[in-house]
């Protein structure tokens, strides 16, 4: 009896553990084979990862085209791709990509968006607004549609549809510091006359016994390569009557680059320099910064030249630009700097700005004759402004500065100068 149990009990023990070590051999291959297999999921976030964070677009390429197919349906691994192989150089794959995209979810919102933006940068502007206004039929609150196609119509110089969808949503986002950066620059092209009106009065209370008086009418017009304006100015300054006759225009060499040229004349020294011009070069760049270079040239009896540099930048509600001149002449240095805000309150031509500035800015037709001297005088302003617009086509501004000026060596006056503008566009 005790010999049969001894053999019964070992063999169920050869048995119990022959059992345990296969089933701890399966677990180990299901554990292995289980966790070494991806999924469509986990290498689409991979490659959104290498694309995004390691900016290696071929890799993310592969890991895409290895979702796909797993997963031919796998809408955003497609659109990831489409856009990998345009930011790869590959324009044709990409559209290619997108359109099937597309075609596979045409009511999918980043299917249009991503087929829009490629159009674009392709500069295939009609077929980019096709795909965006599909979209907005789909989705017609849609912010993202919305600012592309304006920024679209903007493209094909349709600039007043393109602020007028730029500005509503910008009423509805105050704070989106890019598509304030965008309403901006489309003010200016967005209707195709401007009549403007401008007086300055500048009260002094030592300098001079009586005001300076400046007045203007000007006529823009938005061309092909951009707005042009003629302007004629009128001042009575030291005791004298002047005249002054100027042009300039903001042509546009890009999406990225335009430039700033001016010209003006005069017969009436000292109310008005004799010749007055410049010239800058502005870039837009990402994230709604702004940078410029330029230069100025003032004629007066002798010449002199300001070199400018300024930076700007959107953020949320505020535009914020950082300004210098260095001007060289009559023997001398003058620098002026200055800081500039404005706060958005309603849309693009509704803010109200305050300005700090040190020296005197060749750019101020106000003042800018204070430059004249063969002196390097100090002097400091601060001051604010409101401007707003009324049915979009009444533009008001009033601005209000004041300047403690040294107008002789060591020897300093208060002035106080209001501004204001009258505009219509049509």
């Amino acid at each position: 009896m005790s010999a049969s149990l001894t053999l019964f009990t070992g063999s169920f023990t050869s048995k119990a553990i022959k059992i345990t070590l296969t089933l701890l051999a399966f677990a180990a291959w299901f554990s292995t084979y289980s966790f070494g297999q991806s999924t469509p999921e986990a290498d689409f976030l991979r490659a959104r990862e290498i694309a995004f964070k390691e900016k290696n677009y071929r890799q993310a390429i592969q890991l895409c085209k290895q979702v796909l197919q797993q997963d031919p349906q796998y809408i955003d691994a497609r659109i990831l791709l489409g856009r990998l192989h345009y930011w790869n150089g590959a324009a044709d794959s990409a559209i290619a990509e997108l359109n099937k995209a597309y075609g596979q979810m045409p009511a999918y919102e980043d299917a249009a968006q991503a087929l829009a933006d490629v159009l674009y940068f392709e500069k295939q502007y009609d077929e980019a607004l096709q795909y965006l206004s599909a979209g907005l039929t789909q989705h017609p609150q849609s912010r993202g549609l919305m600012t592309r196609k304006a920024t679209v119509l903007a493209a094909k110089a349709n600039y007043k549809q393109a602020y007028s969808v730029a500005d509503s949503l910008l009423a509805g986002d105050p704070n989106n510091d890019q598509l304030l950066a965008l309403t901006s620059q489309l003010r200016e092209y967005s209707y195709e006359n401007r009549l403007e009106l401008t007086y300055d009065y500048t009260y002094f209370d030592e300098q001079f016994a009586d005001a300076w008086h400046l007045a203007g009418i000007s006529y823009g017009r938005q061309t092909k390569i951009g707005p042009v304006t003629g302007r004629v100015n009128y001042a009575n300054r030291f005791a004298t009557k002047g005249w002054q006759f100027e042009a300039d225009a903001y042509p546009r060499l890009s999406r990225t680059f335009y430039t700033y040229t001016s010209f003006a004349y005069s017969a009436d020294l000292p109310v008005f320099p004799k010749v007055r011009a410049g010239l800058s070069l502005y870039a837009n760049l990402p994230k709604a910064w702004e940078v410029e270079a330029g230069a100025r040239f003032l004629r007066f009896d002798e010449s002199l030249w300001s070199y400018t540099f300024s930076v700007s930048k959107y953020i949320q509600n505020f535009w914020i630009n950082g300004r210098t001149f260095l001007t060289q002449g009559n023997n001398s240095v003058a620098n002026a700097y200055s800081l500039t805000t404005r706060y958005y309150l309603k849309g693009a031509d509704n803010y109200a700005s305050l300005i700090v500035g040190w020296g005197v800015s060749p750019d101020d037709r106000s003042q800018a004759v204070r430059l004249n001297s063969n002196e390097k005088l100090q002097s400091f302003r601060i001051g604010g402004g409101y401007r707003f617009a009324v049915a979009k086509r009444h533009i008001f501004s009033l601005n209000s500065t004041y300047e403690n000026v040294e107008y002789q060596p060591e020897t300093k006056g208060n002035q106080l100068n209001i501004s204001t503008l009258y505009q219509f566009r049509f």
